[in-house]
């Protein structure tokens, strides 16, 4: 009798724990009516930060010549940068490479050598968008032989501002949605039941201005006027979509 007592709470628990997943899933269900609708909002701001990345790259039979080559280089690149106005934290290495490879016969180095080349990549974020031309310049002109891009883009507050206002101009849009089905269905809507939020996006804007001199530079094709690098910001679109279950009478 003791075994067959000791039964029941096990059950007893099995039974509770049954009705209250049922219990669970019948709250769950809707039990409104609803239309579902879509809104999609965009707004257009101009940048407030932009990103540039220049590279230090060189060669040499000797890997650790080639090595404080590079450092040389872009040590000074660094000073010149800072005497500019750019700062420490808006600067930061994103890549160091080193391989060796055998040269042809049109090298500089003469025919079947080893050489080691040497690449280092730093970043420069800031908000001086202003300064983007003579970023380039000063680097180039001081050990970076290599543009790898200009980006103009957003700060996280300016990206937040942007996206609060892209948000409020989706949920409009599936409002005047969900009115226009209602107004030809002949209903009324009399609530919310729910409201999905999407994901934002803000978009990164190129300048090929940067990549045109970059290449210049490889063929040595650059005159004076495109020293002066000219770098224009254009405007960035910050969209974000809602998704809208509006209840119906």
């Amino acid at each position: 009798m003791a075994q067959i007592s000791r039964i029941y709470p096990v059950v007893l628990v099995m039974l509770i724990a049954a009705a209250l997943t049922v219990g669970i899933a019948s709250a769950a269900e809707p039990n409104e009516k609803v239309i579902t609708v879509s809104g999609t909002g965009k707004v257009t701001t101009s940048p407030d930060t932009v990103i540039i990345s220049v590279a230090v790259e060189t060669e040499n039979t000797d890997s650790q010549k080639a090595q404080k080559e590079n450092a040389d280089k872009m040590a000074q690149c660094i000073n010149a940068l800072k005497s500019i106005g750019i700062t420490d934290s808006e600067m930061k290495t994103t890549g160091y490479t080193m391989y060796s490879y055998k040269s042809g016969s049109d090298s500089i180095f003469g025919g079947d050598k080893t050489i080691y080349h040497v690449r280092n990549t730093i970043q420069i974020k800031t908000s001086k968008i202003d300064l983007a031309g003579k970023i380039i310049d000063t680097a180039t002109s001081n050990g970076a032989n290599n543009v790898n891009s200009v980006r103009f883009t957003l700060s996280d507050e300016k990206s937040q501002e942007m996206r609060d206002s892209a948000l409020k101009a989706a949920v409009a849009q599936a409002r005047a949605d969900a009115d226009a089905v209602a107004s030809a269905m002949g209903i009324s809507i009399v609530g919310v039941y729910y409201v999905n939020v999407g994901s934002s996006y803000t978009p990164m804007v190129y300048a090929e201005t940067a990549m045109y001199k970059s290449a210049a530079m490889a063929t040595g094709s650059m005159d004076e006027a495109v020293r002066a690098t000219p770098i224009e910001s254009s405007d960035v679109d910050v969209t974000a979509s809602v998704s809208v279950a509006y209840i119906i009478r």
